[in-house]
């Protein structure tokens, strides 16, 4: 059963190392099936508030997951 790792990102000052993160991240999780499924993407706000963005990270099951988030990548 697929999986899912997501994060709330909140805005933040451009910086060389959040750009260098940005770059780097996707070869964490691609050796244990993951892929982006949202990035970068503005929600639509239906109620109340949301500073930042939604991304969104699909793994084929759940061990796969939690592989990549105890990994030292």
């Amino acid at each position: 059963m697929t999986a899912y790792a997501i994060a709330h990102l909140r805005d933040a000052e451009p910086h060389p190392d959040v750009a260098e993160y940005i770059e780097r991240i996707a070869g964490t999780f691609e050796p244990f099936g993951g892929r982006f499924l949202v990035h970068g993407t503005p929600p639509e706000v239906k109620e109340g508030a949301w500073a930042g963005h939604v991304v969104v990270i699909g793994f084929p099951g759940i061990d796969e997951a939690r592989e990549w988030w105890d990994s030292p990548a």
